[in-house]
Parts: structure tokens; sequence; C-alpha cells
């Protein structure tokens, strides 16, 4: 399946593509566009939006899209459901506080978007890793 969002990427549009890839769709294809033409390139691509505006996979009821996205595929995992707390305080600058985590996440991600610009594809490619090894943290964090 495509999957769409704005390009430009930093932390809810390079961490959903990880979360998608990881426990949703293994063979998901992403595309990075202008903001102006995510929802009609989607119905031309046939592709799931994510991470714009008045969508499921969007920021619904206080949650980021990467949270959305957990709801919508019912991901119950609980390192799954802390790493979207982190992911939460580093895409959301108000509830950076929500988990030690966060801040270093986001400045991590905002890292990989001064040096590699509107490259989505390679900062989704450098940062896989990353959410690799965040997951695996906070799976050892939960089994605490």
């Amino acid at each position: 399946m495509k999957w769409i969002t704005r390009k430009n990427a930093n932390v809810d549009r390079i961490a959903c593509p990880w979360l998608i890839k990881r426990f949703v769709d293994p063979e998901a294809a992403f595309l990075y566009v202008e903001a102006n033409e995510v929802m009609a390139l989607a119905q031309s691509e046939n592709a799931i939006p994510y991470d714009v505006p008045d969508i499921e996979l969007g920021h619904v009821d206080g949650r980021c899209s990467f949270e959305s996205v957990l709801v919508k595929y019912q991901l119950s995992d609980p390192a799954l459901q802390l790493l979207g707390r982190i992911v939460h305080g580093a895409d959301i600058p108000a509830d950076l506080t929500i988990e030690p985590e966060a801040a270093g996440l986001r400045a991590l991600a905002y890292g990989f978007a001064y040096l590699h610009g509107d490259n989505d594809f390679e900062k989704l490619r450098l940062e896989t890793p990353l959410y690799d090894a965040l997951y695996a943290w906070c799976q050892k964090r939960v089994a605490a």
C-alpha cells in the first residue's frame, strides 16, 4: 500500500513510516509531497494520508499521528504505547516533558532535518535504526 504525507519531515512523519513498516504494512511505500497536494494525490495514487489536518491518521483528540496509527491498527504493545508517548512529546512542543526521552528524540529528529533538509527518504533511512533502538529501549523500560 502507498502512504502519503507532507514533505520536509521531522518527528511524526518519520516515526509513522517506521511504525507502519514494522507493525502494519511491511511492504509500505511512502510519498512525501507539498502540503497542498496531499489529499488530491492520496486519491489519485490510492494512498493513505497521514500527519495532515482533518484526517483519521493525523492529530486527533490530543494524539499525534503516531498515536493515531496505534489506535487505528489496535497496536497495544506496551513498548509501542510508551514509544507513542515519547513521539508525542517530541512532536508537540507543549508536551515535551511527557516522557524524559522526548526532548532527546526531538533534538535528534531536528538535527537530521538540519543535516538533510527536505531529503525525507534519506532522513527515513538514517533514522529507522534510531527508532529500532528506541523501541528496544522501551521494551526494556516497560519490562522493568
